[in-house]
């Protein structure tokens, strides 16, 4: 039956057609808010969860309240990658989390082509072999029966890929699943980037939260360590307290130190142990210990006590320790037994007053619960000095106490005692003061004359050639002053009356410049003078003069009157002078050009000074190579025998030719060898050559050898002892007779130091050498060398020789000493003898030796060994 409605209404019929349409659109309402439910909670997780590990699971869940998601991961990537990082992977045939895969092996597969590509993926089991064929990708692992995948973009960037797939195949994904995924991937990405966001934040949080965490624990000690420093501070202060106050017994005073000692470290028991004034006992004046309550002096034995006084240094000694030294018998037996009996720990150091040991402090412990470390041990040793300050404070105050039997006069002696106190302080303050201020004064000082040194000259001169390069009308001038016959003073006087005379120089010296000039004292016998703001030449002139008409004034040294002289070198500080060596170099060069051309004079450097000092350098190279290479010029002169007409002995000597300048002055030769330090080594050398005459005379005469060579030694090798040696074991070590060679040696060196050469020269005898004055009678005080030296022969002075046929004096000279040599024992030798009337009245004065050219010329040493036979005396011609 058919039933009508009213006009405007649908029919039943109708109403049945739109039932389906409405159940559809019902479920699509429906479904859409599930939808918009699930992006709401996706919201809520990226604002409560901090950790995307729980966002995926979270994620899966509400995604699986829309489909079947069982099979579910996450795949994020970033451009150059080497991984594809899988933060969630959940699959039913993969039992094993994936955590990462290589870029370059996923990029072939399904998640590899969403990555690439940027494009959602759906497959089933009906259109994979078309779709994988068409995309370029295969399957990794089993291929699922659906799949839909969707790219994950911030903004248009593919950062990662989300796929579901299904194994099963009643389990089949439709396109409203593939636009959920669609709808919904944009949202995660938005909720990935809040909780990655917040996980980094909390993570900075933390980190920060760590860092404040570590400064607060390094702030922490710090506290801890600055308390332990004021507790040590407090502790000194208590202990320099107490020391400072006289009230009290000494034994309250070591209770007192005991406990302070306490609050610093485990000090349960302690005791005190000084020397008596004998130092042959130890006296307890206090002494606390939880096992032994008292203990009396004792003689020094060998216990832990003896060890520290030994040792003289802070000690840490335990139950293994002990063992250890007494069984070094460091410790005897009996202590280390005690010891290891009751597991002692035991900290000793030395009580230093005035730097000398008088006791020591000692802190033990028994058992295992408390044990002593280094910190313990070095504690103790920096409290122990100032214990044992206030100990011998302590002492200092009981002694006053005793004599102080009234209220008020202890107290005036405690205000006495800390006036005293901060009186010596003031002075120490002072003497602080005047000894950095002597120190600065003695760095830029003489400390004999008290005049500058070369540093604070040296500074002066900078700034005046500074001066004169900057404004050229200013005046300077440096006076380099060498005085003479310091070295004599010196040696004749002793060092005592050497610094007495410079002392008296400075003076001199200072009386001749202004207040302005500065006079300095280089060394030795060396002053300098900085002439400031002077208006012409003449008045440097006038200056150097006073000086020398000063210095040459008698001295009065140890009673004896002594004269001196100066010799001045000037050099004018002119523009192009760029430092203060240079001037006192050229100034240096000025003063030995004044004491060449006679002492007592001064001499304006120029230029041609400089040059002469080059060519001497140059000399003096050229003589250090000659010497090196052996190049001299070797020659042999001998001493005849008139009686006889046979050789006495061959001299040997050296001369010296120059490349360019050529024969070398003899006087020249021997200064450029003490100039440049070498006389040894030209000794040396000629040594080596007498030598070698001799082996090649030995050699020539089988055996039979009565030739005798000589060479003349400087004072050098007279001067230390083992020098001689060295000469001895030389000759002993040629395998020559000593009796074949001569030694000459020169009064005039002899003159210098002839108190002290009589034991060498007595050594070279004893040798068996023979030993001769050469230049005899030309230096001071010849005869006593005659009465006082073993000389086997003297030679005369060539100078008397030149002169004996026109001078009495001279004749009877020679005659005179010819007379007394017999009776002195030695023989009289005259050198230079050129001439037939020289020979002849030598002859007539007695004298029966000589040496010149008139008897035989020098021929070379070369020549000598050419021979193949002995020397020949041939009669005079």
């Amino acid at each position: 039956m058919t039933e009508h409605l009213n006009t405007g209404q649908l029919t039943v019929e109708e109403l049945r057609e739109l039932i389906p349409q409405l159940q559809q659109l019902t479920e699509k309402y429906k479904r859409s808010e599930q939808i918009q439910r699930a992006l709401f909670d996706i919201s809520e997780l990226a604002g409560s969860i901090s950790e995307l590990s729980r966002l995926y699971v979270a994620i899966h869940e509400i995604i699986g309240q829309f489909m079947n998601a069982q099979n579910f991961f996450v795949a994020l990537y970033e451009k150059d990658d080497e991984f594809v990082e899988f933060p969630y992977f959940v699959d039913q045939f993969d039992e094993s989390v994936i955590k990462q895969i290589p870029t370059k092996d996923l990029m072939g597969g399904i998640a590899g082509y969403i990555l690439k590509s940027g494009q959602h993926l759906v497959l089933t089991e009906e259109n994979f072999e078309e779709e994988s064929a068409k995309r370029k990708f295969k399957a990794i692992g089993k291929a699922p029966v659906d799949l839909i995948g969707v790219p994950l973009k911030r903004g248009n960037r593919v950062i990662g890929a989300m796929v579901v797939q299904s194994y099963d195949k009643a389990v089949r994904y439709v396109k409203d699943e593939l636009d959920l995924l669609l709808f919904v991937s944009q949202h995660i990405v938005n909720a990935l980037d809040r909780v990655k966001s917040r996980e980094l934040t909390e993570q900075t949080i933390r980190e920060r939260t760590k860092q404040l965490r570590e400064i607060n624990d390094e702030l922490q000690d710090e506290i801890l360590e600055r308390q332990k420093v004021e507790s040590l501070q407090q502790a000194l202060f208590e202990i320099s307290e107490i020391a400072a106050s006289i009230e009290g017994e000494m034994s309250d005073f070591y209770a007192s130190l005991h406990d302070i000692l306490a609050r610093l470290l485990s000090a349960p028991n302690c005791y005190v142990a000084v020397l008596d004034d004998k130092q042959s006992y130890l006296e307890f004046p206090y002494y606390s210990d939880e096992i032994q309550g008292t203990v009396e002096s004792r003689p020094l034995s060998n216990g832990l006590t003896e060890f520290v006084l030994r040792s003289g240094k802070a000690e840490l000694i335990d139950a293994d320790r002990v063992s250890e030294l007494a069984a070094r018998n460091e410790l005897d037996q009996a202590t280390a037994d005690n010891m290891i009996k009751h597991t002692n720990s035991w900290i000793g150091s030395p009580l230093y007053v005035e730097g000398v040991i008088s006791g020591v402090i000692a802190v033990q412990t028994y058992g295992n619960d408390t044990k002593y470390t280094l910190k313990d041990l070095e504690l103790l040793k920096f409290v122990s000095h100032h214990i044992a300050v206030a100990i011998e404070r302590k002492r200092a105050a009981e002694s006053i106490q005793k004599y102080n039997l009234q209220l008020s006069q202890k107290v005036r002696e405690r205000t006495d005692e800390l006036h005293k106190t901060n009186l010596y302080l003031k002075k120490q303050i002072e003497e602080r003061k005047e000894i950095e201020l002597k120190l600065i004064h003695d760095a830029h000082h003489d400390s004999l004359t008290n005049l500058p040194n070369r540093a604070m000259f040296n500074s002066r001169l900078e700034l005046a050639v500074a001066n004169k390069n900057r404004y050229p009308d200013h005046q300077f001038a440096v006076l380099f002053i060498d005085l003479d016959r310091f070295k004599q003073i010196n040696d004749s006087l002793g060092h005592h009356a050497g610094d007495m005379f410079l002392v008296e120089v400075a003076k001199r010296i200072g009386k001749c410049i202004r207040a302005h000039d500065l006079l300095a004292r280089l060394g030795g016998d060396e002053f300098v003078i900085l002439l400031d703001s002077f208006d012409d030449f003449s008045d440097v002139e006038d200056v150097a003069n006073r000086i020398i008409n000063s210095i040459g004034v008698p001295f009065i040294l140890e009673g004896k009157e002594m004269y001196s002289g100066a010799s001045i070198g000037i050099a004018n500080v002119e523009q192009g002078y760029q430092s203060a060596d240079e001037l006192i170099r050229d100034a240096d060069a000025a003063m030995y050009q004044a004491k060449a051309l006679g002492r007592g004079r001064f001499v304006l450097f120029d230029t041609s000074m400089r040059q002469k000092l080059l060519e001497e350098l140059e000399l003096e190279n050229e003589f250090r190579r000659t010497l090196k290479n052996g190049n001299f010029d070797c020659q042999i002169q001998s001493v005849i025998d008139f009686q006889s007409n046979s050789f006495l002995y061959h001299e040997f000597f050296i001369r010296w030719v120059h490349p360019s300048i050529g024969k070398i002055k003899r006087e020249q030769f021997w200064k450029v060898a003490q100039t440049s330090g070498l006389t040894l080594e030209i000794d040396n050398f000629m040594l080596d050559q007498a030598i070698k005459i001799l082996q090649h005379w030995q050699k020539v005469g089988q055996g039979k050898m009565t030739q005798k060579i000589a060479i003349n030694l400087s004072i050098n090798h007279l001067s230390q002892s083992r020098f001689v040696n060295q000469i001895i074991e030389r000759v002993q070590e040629a395998k020559i007779d000593p009796a074949n060679l001569v030694f000459e040696f020169d009064e005039n060196e002899l003159n210098r130091r002839a108190q002290f050469m009589l034991p060498a020269i007595k050594k070279l005898k004893r040798s068996g050498v023979i030993l001769v004055l050469d230049n005899f009678g030309s230096g001071l005080a010849s005869l006593s060398y005659l009465y006082s030296y073993p000389f086997d022969y003297v030679k005369i002075d060539h100078r008397f020789v030149k002169s004996i046929t026109r001078s009495k004096r001279n004749y009877n000279l020679i005659q005179s000493v010819t007379a007394i040599s017999s009776q002195l024992s030695f023989k009289l030798i005259a050198e230079g003898i050129e001439n037939e009337e020289q020979y002849n009245a030598l002859i007539e004065t007695g004298c029966t030796l000589g040496q010149g050219h008139y008897l035989q010329s020098p021929v070379s040493m070369q020549s000598i060994l050419d021979q193949d036979s002995l020397p020949v005396r041939q009669n005079i011609s």
